[in-house]
């Protein structure tokens, strides 16, 4: 068996079978094809190596070996957990494109998701610009945590600070999905008796032409920004109100600001037009 192995890098293989021929079958012709096909792949494979073991050189393992790495949600950008990571396992994680790392109590590797099966699939990895630590950027299959929360950090320092007698879990979001946060339990206060006035959103999720009626107007109001020449700071004004009925909707909807953000990356490789074409009509029963 030709192949070419280093760390873990089982998928950079070509085994035998790859490059057995039935010579009596096959021409002259074929089989000189055929050899000249394997000896192809098997060069790449040991051009592939050479590339890879560049980049694993390249990083600035401390004196045991180790990097630290972090996990990131490709479309929300929470930061998943952070772990570390040795030659091997970022040898591993390219190979898998599951996010591995090193267990320094078990001087072991281990993947994510192995045991709980909520694997964090790894679309890219970036190095710093010390080239001593690592992201794995990638969508998490499940809850990262092993409490079973979707994050590692929900731990506000600044809010035990301010009310340290007591103890609340709320995870590090970003101001598009804190205000997604925010919504959502409006949605939920709407189970339970209501008294006063209801709030803004509270309306908006209660009747969906005076939602669907804000949309279209705040969608024209942005373009008039456009169109009028109107200051940035009005664009910026409208397209916030856009965002923020928006998401109601999405809310209403049962469905997660994440979830659009799916969509936009898989169109990242298929024209705009394509794509369109594509499209099929879909209502829900």
């Amino acid at each position: 068996m030709a192949f070419a192995h280093f760390h873990g890098l089982r998928s950079l293989q070509v085994t035998s079978r790859e490059c057995v021929f039935n010579t009596r079958n096959d021409t002259s012709n074929n089989r000189r094809y055929a050899i000249k096909a394997c000896i192809k792949k098997h060069d790449e494979n040991i051009h592939l190596e050479s590339k890879i073991n560049k980049v694993l050189d390249s990083v600035k393992w401390d004196e045991k070996g180790l990097a630290v790495a972090i996990a990131q949600n490709v479309d929300s950008g929470a930061i998943l957990m952070q772990g570390f990571a040795n030659r091997d396992a970022l040898a591993t994680t390219i190979a898998s494109k599951k996010a591995t790392f090193y267990s320094r109590s078990r001087s072991t590797l281990w993947t994510k998701g192995e045991t709980s099966l909520n694997f964090i699939n790894v679309h890219d990895i970036f190095l710093d610009c010390d080239r001593d630590s690592i992201i794995y950027l990638g969508k998490p299959d499940g809850p990262t945590c092993h409490t079973g929360a979707e994050t590692c950090y929900y731990t506000s320092i600044f809010d035990s600070l301010n009310e340290p007698q007591v103890e609340t879990s709320k995870l590090a979001l970003t101001t598009l999905y804190s205000l997604e946060s925010t919504l959502s339990k409006r949605k939920e206060e709407l189970s339970t008796p209501q008294q006063g006035k209801p709030s803004w959103t509270k309306r908006l999720l209660l009747d969906d032409k005076l939602l669907c009626s804000k949309i279209r107007e705040e969608a024209d109001e942005l373009c008039r920004t456009l169109e009028e020449n109107e200051d940035e700071s009005r664009t910026l004004s409208e397209m916030a109100d856009v965002l923020y009925h928006e998401m109601v909707l999405l809310i209403r909807r049962g469905l997660k600001f994440e979830d659009v953000l799916d969509v936009l990356r898989c169109r990242f490789t298929q024209s705009g037009i394509e794509e369109k074409n594509s499209r099929k009509a879909k209502t829900v029963e």
